[in-house]
């Protein structure tokens, strides 16, 4: 599964590079999301709650962060396991382009999935994929454009 999109935010470059670093921002942002620690500037690990389908569950994962294009680009790999409900791989490059007061954020992410996840049938998963990234999207450029509005 492939997800790709592009989103302005009010908001400048630096200032969107470190709410992406935020694990408190991120967190409130995360549809689903219970509990996201930040183990080391790279390493973080989450515990979140989805309903795709009929399946609801709760995953545990573990993100790294590649922040070697910081703060023009970065990338992000992962893992997560839902118990019964299977489990989700994937990864996402994300770049940031400064567009005069705005930052444009640009994404492509891939993801596997197996379990009973898998089972629900791909465009029932793509679908809610696109919902939750959107919801995502939406909250964080809320979120920072109300810290740079502040």
């Amino acid at each position: 599964m492939e997800l790709n999109d592009e989103i302005i935010i009010n908001a400048p470059k630096e200032r969107v590079y470190a709410a992406l670093n935020d694990p408190e921002i991120l967190k409130d942002c995360i549809p689903g999301c219970e509990e996201l620690i930040k183990h080391s500037d790279t390493e973080l690990e989450a515990k979140v709650v989805l309903k795709i389908g009929p399946v609801k569950a709760r995953f545990s994962g573990d993100v790294v962060l590649d922040q070697s294009g910081a703060p023009d680009a970065f990338s992000l790999s992962g893992r997560g396991n839902g118990g019964a409900a299977g489990h989700a791989k994937g990864g996402a490059d994300v770049t940031l382009t400064a567009d005069g007061d705005t930052t444009v954020l640009r994404y492509e992410a891939k993801a596997e999935i197996g379990g009973k996840l898998a089972q629900l049938g791909s465009r029932l998963v793509q679908s809610t994929a696109k919902k939750l990234a959107a919801k995502f999207f939406k909250s964080f450029a809320e979120v920072v454009d109300e810290t740079v509005s502040a």
